[in-house]
C-alpha cells in the first residue's frame, strides 16, 4: 500500500455523476453539485478498490447511449446498401459500377450523412464517437460509407460548431468490394456537403 494512503486515515465516499463516472470525496464535506453519493464509505485505499470494481466502461454515459445508437443503426445501413446493389444489379453494367476506380479518380460530390436528423449538431455528435457517414451522390442512387475518423489525418481546425461555420476535413480507411481505400472527404457546415474521393491503400 501507498504509505501516503497508510497515514490517510480520512473516511471518504464513493461518488458518481450523471455521466455514470466516480470519483471519490471526502465524507466530512459536502458533495459537490452534480454528484451523488452511491453508499460506500471507507479509507481512501477501500473506496478506490471499489471504484476499480464497479467502473469497468470508462467511456462517459452520453458516449456510451450514441454508440449503441449509431450500432442500432448498422443493420439498416446494410440493409440499404444492399437494396442499392441489387438494383444496380438490375442495371447493366458501366464503368463506374467499379466503385472503387470511379471514386478514386478525381474529387465528387459528397455530403454528411446524419440520423436523426441532418445538422451540424449531430456531425460535431458523429464526430466525438468518431465514427461518420459521408455519401457520394454522383453515383447511381447515391452511396454511402461509413468508417471511424483518422484523427491524426483529420482536421477540424476550421470548423466552428457554434456558430455552424468552417469546414472539416475528414479521412479514414475502411474496404470496399476487396480493397482497402481510404475515403478523403472536406465537408463544409453551412451545407454540410463538400468535395470527396477515395484513395486506395496500398
Amino acid at each position: 500500500m501507498n504509505p501516503e494512503q497508510e497515514d490517510d486515515k480520512t473516511i471518504y465516499d464513493v461518488v458518481v455523476n450523471q455521466e455514470e463516472q466516480y470519483s471519490i470525496w471526502p465524507k466530512h464535506r459536502d458533495v459537490p453539485l452534480g454528484w451523488q453519493a452511491v453508499g460506500k464509505s471507507g479509507l481512501k485505499s477501500e473506496c478506490l478498490e471499489y471504484v476499480r470494481e464497479v467502473w469497468t466502461d470508462m467511456r462517459p454515459l452520453s458516449l456510451r447511449k450514441k454508440m449503441a445508437e449509431l450500432e442500432a443503426q448498422r443493420p439498416e445501413l446494410e440493409r440499404a446498401e444492399a437494396r442499392r446493389l441489387e438494383e444496380a444489379s438490375k442495371t447493366p453494367k458501366a464503368p463506374q459500377d467499379d466503385l472503387v476506380e470511379f471514386l478514386s479518380n478525381g474529387e465528387h460530390p459528397v455530403e454528411a450523412w446524419l440520423q436523426p436528423e441532418r445538422s451540424v449538431e449531430q456531425l460535431n455528435e458523429a464526430l466525438r464517437c468518431g465514427f461518420v457517414h459521408v455519401k457520394f451522390t454522383d453515383t447511381r442512387g447515391g452511396t454511402l460509407f461509413g468508417f471511424s475518423v483518422d484523427r491524426d489525418a483529420s482536421d477540424l481546425g476550421r470548423a466552428d460548431f457554434d456558430k455552424g461555420t468552417g469546414g472539416v476535413h475528414l479521412e479514414g480507411v475502411f474496404t470496399l468490394n476487396y480493397v482497402k481505400v481510404r475515403c478523403v472527404a472536406d465537408l463544409e457546415l453551412e451545407t454540410l456537403a463538400g468535395r470527396g474521393k477515395l484513395v486506395r491503400v496500398e
